[in-house]
């Protein structure tokens, strides 16, 4: 039977996330191969961020039903795969350059052709640098209140 779960936890800045999670209790997959492979996935294409601390082994197994050792067994091969990392009590965060991701010198390329594309545009504009500063903090402050809003919804 498909179990489909959908995950709460907080992130590295505070804010609450969601995971969907799909769980084939009748496949030949085992399920902590399932939660890995899922959990890879999304760590590789950017959903889990590098630094995102994922939920504990104990949260994410009561939340999907299954014993710790099954999420523990499943966060030990993610680590051993160089995906994530046990920080002790600070709990288990996704690496800075998490294998089969986009690669940090990429991001940071990505990051600067964003940033002189804005620059670009505001000083087409004409706009101040301070208002510009100011109008960038505004929207990243509106992802952030429409990311939590989402995953507060049902």
């Amino acid at each position: 039977m498909l179990q489909s779960a959908r995950i709460d936890f907080t992130d590295q800045h505070g804010f609450p996330r969601r995971l969907v999670l799909r769980l084939d209790d009748a496949g030949a997959v085992p399920r902590f191969e399932q939660l890995r492979a899922q959990l890879a996935v999304m760590v590789a294409v950017g959903r889990l961020e590098p630094g995102c601390r994922l939920p504990t082994v104990r949260d994410l197994a009561a939340q999907l039903g299954l014993a710790p050792g099954t999420v523990a067994r499943a966060y030990h091969q993610l680590e051993l795969d160089g995906s994530i990392q046990g920080r002790g009590r600070l709990g288990t965060f996704v690496v800075d350059e998490p294998p089969h991701s986009e690669p940090l010198l990429e991001r940071r390329r990505r990051l600067t052709e964003a940033a002189r594309r804005f620059a670009a545009e505001t000083r087409q504009l004409g706009i101040r640098t301070d208002d510009a500063v100011e109008a960038y903090g505004e929207a990243v402050a509106q992802l952030a209140d429409e990311e939590t809003d989402r995953a507060q919804a049902p």
